[in-house]
C-alpha cells in the first residue's frame, strides 16, 4: 500500500542525496525535505491536528508550501492548497466550508489568517512563514528549530483523504474535490508511465502547486524520484528560459495561455537540447499552435492531454498520433477506460458527439459534503458500488478510438437553431496570422437566440474586423461564422492560466 507522503519518504530512503528542489536560491535534497517535513508535521501533531483534519495551505509556489503538503499528510490530515492570490472572503468560506483545523500561510496573509479564528471555531493552529509572527501563532521557522526530525505515527491508510482541491462551480461556489490516497497515487503512477519519467527528468513548474496540474508536477516527480525547479509564476518568461536552460531541464508543463505566449518570443538565443518533452492540458490546444510549438522545440516531445480535477487526467494523445490526429486529445490513459453518451445515457459511436463518461481508479470520491452535486457529476457503475465520472464536456470520438474535444455542454452556443462549439471557430481563428489568443462565446440576440461574438488578441493593429471574417467565411460553416469580432489587448484568464468566458460574458 503506498500513500501520497510516501512519494518522498521513499525517495528520501532511496537517494537521500539527490537534488529534490530548487526554488529561487534554495537547492534542497530529499533527505532535507523529508526532515523538515517531520518537523512540522509533529508541530501539527503537538497543536491539535489529528487524523483526517484539514490544513489548509495558504502560500505562493516555495520551499515551505511543499514541507507542508507533506507535513500535513505526514500528520495523517488533509492538505488543502489555495491560491495565495485569493481574497479574505473567500478564504473564510473554505475555511468554513471545510472546518479546517490549520492554516499555514505567509506573514502579508498572516493578518486575513488571525481573523479567521474567531469565526472558524474548528481551526485550532495557524502557522506563519516569516519573521513576523503573530502572537498565538506558530513560527516555521521556529518548528523547524525546535521540534525532531522523526515522522509522527502513521493511522493513514489509501481510503482516507488525501487532499480537498476547490474549483469553480457552475453556480460560482467553489466545490472540494476528494481526492483518497489510492486516487493521487494511481492518476500518478498512470502519467508516469506514459511521459516514461527517469530519476534524471528535472521538471521545471510556472503553475500554481493549488492547481491539480502544478500540483501533480510536485507529486510525480517526487515519486519517480527526479528534481523539480519550481516557480512563482509564468510573468518573467525571460527568466523562465534562461532557468530551463541553466537547470538542464528535461519536462516542461504549459497551459495554452502560456504556449501563446512561448510563440510570440524568439527563442533561437536558447538551448533547448535538454528538453525532453512538452505537456499540455488544462484547455486544448488548436492544431496551428502544436505545429507552432513542434517548430519551436523540434527536440522535445509534445503530449497533448485532456482532464477534470474530478479524475486528475483522462485522456492523452501518443506523441506520434500528433502529425495524424493534431486535433485529438487522445485516449484515455493507462489503466482507465471512456466513452461518449447522449442525454439519454446511450453509449455512442464514432462521429456521434456526446458526454465523456470516465471509468477507473482516478475517479475521485465526489465533492465535499455536497451529496446533490455529488450525485449528478458521479453516478453509478455496472459493477455495484462503482462510480463512473460524467464529464460535463462534449467530445466526439473517431473510428480508430481518438477523441476530440468539442466544448463544454453549458458553453455550446445555439445559433440560428444551431449547435456551434466555441472551440471549433477559436481553432480556426488561431491559424489567422497575426492572431495571438482568441475565445468565443453566445451572447443573447433576439433573432438568433444567441450570437456569436469573438474576442481576439492581436500581434499590432494592422488586423482588421474584415480580416477576421474574411478569414472565417473561407473557413466555417455559414452558422459559425461570428456576428461580432472584439479586438482587446489581453484575454482574463484565472489563477490558472484559463481563459476566464464568465468574465467576458
Amino acid at each position: 500500500m503506498q500513500l501520497v507522503h510516501s512519494f518522498l519518504e521513499d525517495s528520501a530512503a532511496r537517494m537521500p542525496g539527490k537534488l529534490a528542489l530548487v526554488c529561487g536560491e534554495a537547492r534542497l535534497t530529499y533527505a532535507e525535505i523529508e526532515a523538515m517535513a517531520n518537523r512540522l508535521a509533529q508541530a501539527l501533531v503537538a497543536h491539535g491536528v489529528g487524523r483526517g483534519d484539514r490544513v489548509l495551505l495558504f502560500l505562493p509556489n516555495c520551499v515551505e508550501l511543499v514541507v507542508g503538503i507533506f507535513a500535513t499528510l505526514k500528520a495523517n490530515a488533509v492538505f488543502v492548497p489555495v491560491n495565495h492570490s485569493t481574497k479574505a472572503e473567500k478564504l473564510r468560506f473554505l475555511a468554513h466550508d471545510c472546518r479546517a483545523a490549520g492554516l499555514i500561510t505567509g506573514q502579508r496573509q498572516a493578518e486575513t489568517a488571525v481573523s479567521l479564528q474567531p469565526t472558524i471555531p474548528s481551526l485550532k493552529t495557524i502557522v506563519v512563514v516569516g519573521d513576523a509572527v503573530p502572537d498565538g501563532c506558530l513560527s516555521f521557522a521556529g518548528i523547524q528549530e525546535t521540534f525532531a526530525a522523526e515522522r509522527p505515527s502513521a493511522q493513514t491508510i489509501d481510503q482516507d483523504l488525501a487532499c480537498l482541491i476547490y474549483t469553480s462551480g457552475s453556480t460560482g461556489e467553489p466545490k472540494g474535490v476528494m481526492s483518497a490516497h489510492h486516487n493521487v497515487v494511481f492518476a500518478a503512477a498512470s502519467i508516469i508511465s506514459y511521459l516514461q519519467n527517469q530519476p534524471d527528468d528535472i521538471v521545471l513548474n510556472v503553475l500554481p502547486l493549488s492547481f491539480d496540474y502544478g500540483l501533480y508536477q510536485l507529486l510525480m516527480t517526487f515519486k519517480f524520484g527526479g528534481t523539480l525547479v519550481l516557480e512563482r509564476s509564468f510573468a518573467y518568461p525571460a527568466h523562465i528560459l534562461k532557468r530551463l536552460v541553466a537547470e538542464k531541464v528535461t519536462g516542461f508543463p504549459l497551459v495554452p495561455t502560456i504556449a501563446a505566449i512561448l510563440l510570440q518570443l524568439d527563442l533561437s538565443p536558447y538551448d533547448f537540447s535538454n528538453l525532453r518533452y512538452l505537456t499540455n492540458t488544462a484547455a486544448a490546444l488548436s492544431p496551428s499552435h502544436i505545429t507552432a510549438l513542434q517548430e519551436k522545440f523540434p527536440a522535445a516531445t509534445l503530449f497533448s492531454m485532456y482532464g477534470l480535477t474530478e479524475t486528475k487526467r483522462t485522456l492523452y494523445l501518443p506523441p506520434e498520433q500528433l502529425a495524424i490526429r493534431p486535433g485529438s486529445v487522445g485516449v484515455a490513459i493507462p489503466g482507465t477506460e471512456v466513452w461518449l453518451e447522449d442525454e439519454a445515457g446511450r453509449r455512442l459511436g464514432p462521429g456521434e458527439i456526446g458526454e465523456l463518461v470516465i471509468r477507473g481508479s482516478h475517479v475521485m470520491r465526489g465533492y465535499w459534503e455536497r451529496p446533490e452535486a455529488s450525485a449528478a457529476r458521479f453516478r453509478p457503475g455496472a459493477i455495484p458500488g462503482e462510480r463512473l465520472c460524467y464529464s460535463g464536456d462534449l467530445f466526439r470520438v473517431d473510428s480508430d478510438g481518438y477523441y476530440y474535444f468539442i466544448g463544454r455542454k453549458d458553453d455550446i452556443i445555439k445559433s440560428r437553431g444551431e449547435k456551434v462549439a466555441p472551440k471549433e471557430i477559436e481553432n480556426v481563428l488561431c491559424g489567422l496570422s497575426g492572431v495571438v489568443e482568441t475565445a468565443v462565446i453566445g451572447i443573447p440576440d433576439p433573432i438568433l437566440g444567441e450570437a456569436i461574438k469573438a474576442f481576439v488578441v492581436a500581434k499590432d493593429a494592422s488586423l482588421t474586423e474584415q480580416d477576421v471574417l474574411r478569414y472565417c467565411r473561407q473557413h466555417l460553416e455559414e452558422f459559425m461564422v461570428p456576428q461580432q469580432i472584439a479586438f482587446c489587448a489581453a484575454l482574463p484568464k484565472s489563477s490558472n492560466g484559463k481563459i476566464a468566458k464568465k468574465e467576458l460574458k
